[in-house]
């Protein structure tokens, strides 16, 4: 700590002790409110209400709301907040993120922003990890919103569109991130008004903020259509890299997550494929499933990264061990390790609508947060969301003892020293959670405790169903409980008698995460609301994180010692070491989520204007300004493309833009080309619209005024749909190729905000033509009926790209000089990137 934080203390203490007042006008009101009936405390949320209407700001009434909200809950709840849960309060209802210590009541914290932002009647959204704590949540803080008389509602898998749009009409709904993010993309496909469920995205207090807002927020929410791409080609390509040897054909970056073809490996692709340059631009689709098969057989791991269960592959979530049901890796990868493991390969599938929780949770209005770890992601909080962290003191001084880690020269002298330390607290009675990385380590762990005797239960991905069965009995007297990330959050472990007197529940750590989040939410599991617990972390030199991101100077360090393979290092510098190693996975994380960011906000924006343009057309907006808009830029682009003066024969240039123009929207023989040619292009223009727009009225006599402009609307609808999926689609193979450009000393991003601009304008052009020729060939023989352009298959996650780097994507080969330059400009490399090599 500085010298200065020593003096004025850290941020965090600056910005609690200025809540530290409003929190004593709070609890100055609590004899008050204690002496009112229930109709009279109830009366106070019609009053409030009252005054907001009149124009009184919510921080004006947040000291006696806080009072109601905590009177009340002391009623119908049991519960009275602490002063620390009136601080977290104010922290969330000031749109900042709360860390407060694991049992410290964060669902109670939620009521009271909850409650004085409900008040509004804009609504309050509430969003936890998952469905079973959406539900458990809204069903024990309802009472109290209920007594208060605010409304709840619930947004969880499987309820029907009706039920989703009651639970967003209420005061205050609870959910998960992915149900709130699909229905919002949902809602921008619809095809009618009144078949959205959403309403404007208001305020949002975000439970377990860094899982949802960190973690989760490089993988895109996709929503999909079947596609039509072969699924034959993935065996082919798994076929070809499972006869590669290893170092001489591949190599594998463990950093990147990434396989690279070395020139021999090249070299057996061509003979293999029957083709003459792999790196050519023609083969690129060809490298695209070569590259997934590589990746899905030398980096992905089964029982770590995925299961095969029922003959599907499920996704096992990294953070917390849990399986993903129903989530696809995107881009091909699921189908690659599908062909890997002999199951049947799924159709890959058409994005349809797609967004990241990044951009999603950007457009609320207010957006607030809490969980127990986040300071050590202050910095991305803040420069992606404009959040600052701010850290709520304990209720009661944390007693839990984190003993220094314990450093091992290789994985049998820490696992045999594991077991030591288990049977050790076992002989006293003292209740064990181990945490693993894996499923696999956490059986390996339990077959060693079975040759030793002991008994103990394992919570794990395959035993997913039984997580609140298992974490009940996890802090019983002489439990042993081995367990995967999925213990480390969402669970409240509760000690059984005489476990305080054994020394609290003890946490062993078996590895240390890439992210110190992690380590730090299994060590709060111990140690909850001021009881006694313990915690260690056992490390080996062969662990994951050690292999590739340990320094040289800690085995260094271990060889001076002259370690035996079951002897420990207890080193302030080691521990530092590890943490150096983990704060720079931390930082290369950042930046390849700042980096996917950089491409998803391109298209953020222009899906925000596509989404406005639809939402205009489903509010029944009068589109009549709009559709001449459109005819005259038509017209105007027409004769500007095709009267460049360039041609002898001007005759002939007039009518080309004559055939042309009659395809879209001109009457064919209303106009002739010797009434244009003696006409400068402004004129020509003139002409053409004053036909062109009488036409367009005579639509309206013909059909009814009433009845165009529905027809616009339907129109306009379909073609935007049409337009943007295939935008979407052309999107994501440019972001596939930007790897490419670094060859060429370009900024990727910028290059995919350029090139992807330009492709939005041509989208936006191509609207507008397509949208105009609909409209003039349209013959109406039934009522005009606004139809889905495609149909949704499939909700999900794509992959978690760790491969979008600024760095090239691809460089296992570098082309000669008499190649094609594998840019795809078809020029010879030497003619090409090769000139800046």
């Amino acid at each position: 700590m500085g010298f200065l934080e020593k003096l004025f203390g850290t941020y965090s203490e600056r910005e609690v002790k200025k809540l530290q007042v409003i929190a004593d006008k709070i609890e100055a009101l609590d004899e008050s409110m204690q002496k009112l009936s229930d109709s009279e405390l109830q009366a106070k949320t019609v009053e409030f209400k009252e005054r907001i209407n009149k124009g009184e700001s919510l921080d004006n009434i947040l000291p006696e709301a806080f009072a109601v909200c905590r009177e009340a809950s002391s009623r119908v709840l049991g519960m009275k907040h602490f002063r620390v849960q009136l601080l977290g309060g104010m922290v969330l209802h000031q749109g900042r993120i709360a860390e407060m210590k694991t049992g410290e009541g964060k669902t109670l914290v939620a009521t009271l922003p909850a409650y004085l932002n409900g008040l509004t009647g804009k609504g309050v959204h509430v969003i936890t990890v998952n469905d079973y704590l959406a539900k458990t949540q809204m069903e024990e803080m309802s009472v109290l919103y209920n007594f208060l008389g605010l409304t709840t509602g619930c947004v969880i898998h499987g309820i029907t569109q009706d039920q989703r749009r009651a639970a967003y009409n209420a005061d205050i709904t609870y959910g998960t991130n992915n149900e709130f993010g699909f229905d919002y993309l949902r809602d921008n496909m619809v095809i009618h008004m009144e078949e959205r469920v959403q309403r404007s995205l208001n305020f949002c207090i975000v439970d377990e903020v860094d899982s949802i807002l960190i973690d989760e927020s490089r993988t895109p929410l996709i929503i999909s259509g079947m596609g039509d791409k072969s699924t034959k080609f993935y065996n082919v390509a798994d076929n070809f890299v499972k006869t590669l040897i290893n170092e001489k054909d591949f190599t594998v970056d463990e950093k990147a997550s990434a396989v690279l073809l070395t020139d021999d490996g090249v070299v057996k692709a061509e003979k293999y494929f029957g083709i003459e340059n792999y790196a050519d631009s023609q083969n690129l689709e060809l490298q695209h499933y070569v590259t997934q098969a590589l990746k899905a057989n030398y980096t992905m791991r089964n029982e770590k990264n995925y299961m095969v269960k029922d003959g599907e592959i499920v996704i096992i979530d990294e953070f917390t061990g849990r399986l993903m049901e129903g989530r696809r890796y995107s881009d091909g990868l699921h189908q690659a390790i599908e062909a890997k493991e002999g199951v049947k390969i799924q159709r890959e599938s058409k994005t349809l609508a797609t967004i990241t929780f990044q951009n999603y949770f950007r457009m609320y209005e207010k957006l607030s947060g809490m969980t127990g770890t986040a300071l050590t992601e202050e910095n991305e909080f803040r420069e992606i969301y404009n959040l600052d962290v701010i850290v709520i003191p304990t209720n009661r001084p944390v007693q839990r003892i984190d003993r220094p880690d314990m450093v091992y020269k290789n994985e049998t002298g820490k696992y045999k020293a594991i077991i030591e330390e288990i049977i050790e607290a076992h002989k006293k009675g003292q209740p064990v959670l181990v945490g693993t990385a894996s499923v696999d380590r956490s059986e390996y762990l339990s077959s060693l405790l079975k040759k030793r005797g002991i008994k103990h239960q394992v919570l794990n991905a395959k035993y997913h169903a039984q997580e609140a069965e298992i974490i009940s009995h996890a802090g019983e007297l002489g439990m042993v409980t081995i367990a995967t990330n999925m213990a480390g959050r969402g669970t409240d472990i509760k000690l059984g008698e005489g476990v305080l007197e054994a020394g609290g529940l003890k946490v062993l750590g078996t590895e240390r995460h890439e992210s110190r989040r992690i380590d730090n939410q299994l060590r709060g599991r111990a140690g909850r609301q001021g009881d006694v617990g313990e915690s260690i972390f056992f490390i080996s030199l062969e662990d994951d994180l050690m292999r590739i991101f340990g320094s040289e100077r800690i085995q260094g360090v271990i060889d001076k010692l002259g370690l035996e393979d079951d002897e420990a290092i207890e080193s302030k510098m080691v521990t530092k070491a590890i943490e150096n190693a983990q704060k720079k996975v931390e930082g290369n994380n950042f930046d390849v989520r700042k980096n996917l960011l950089g491409y998803d906000d391109v298209m953020n924006v222009q899906r925000e204007i596509i989404y406005r343009q639809r939402t205009e057309v489903l509010e029944g907006k009068n589109l009549k300004e709009q559709i001449e808009s459109m005819i005259e830029e038509v017209v105007s682009d027409a004769v500007n493309s095709h009267l460049i003066g360039e041609m002898e024969d001007i005759e002939h240039e007039v009518n080309t833009l004559l055939q042309y123009l009659g395809d879209i929207c001109l009457p064919h023989g209303s106009v002739t080309a010797d009434e244009l040619v003696d006409l400068s292009n402004e004129q020509i223009k003139d002409k053409l619209l004053e036909v062109i727009m009488n036409t367009y009225r005579g639509k309206e006599l013909e059909f009814g005024e009433e009845q165009l402009r529905e027809i616009e609307r339907v129109v306009l609808l379909r073609v935007v749909d049409q337009k943007w999926m295939a935008h979407i689609d052309n999107m994501d193979h440019l972001k596939q190729g930007m790897g490419l450009r670094a060859y060429k000393q370009q900024d990727p991003i910028q290059a995919y905000q350029m090139e992807g601009s330009a492709m939005f304008e041509e989208m936006i052009e191509g609207i507008k033509t397509e949208t105009v020729k609909f409209l003039f060939h349209v013959r109406v023989e039934r009522p005009v009926e606004r139809e889905q352009v495609a149909k949704e298959t499939s909700a999900s996650h794509g992959s978690d790209d760790k491969s979008l780097k600024k760095e090239p994507v691809r460089s296992e080969h570098v082309a000669g000089r008499n190649d094609m330059c594998p840019c795809g400009s078809g020029k010879k490399y030497k003619n090409c990137c090769g000139r800046e090599v």
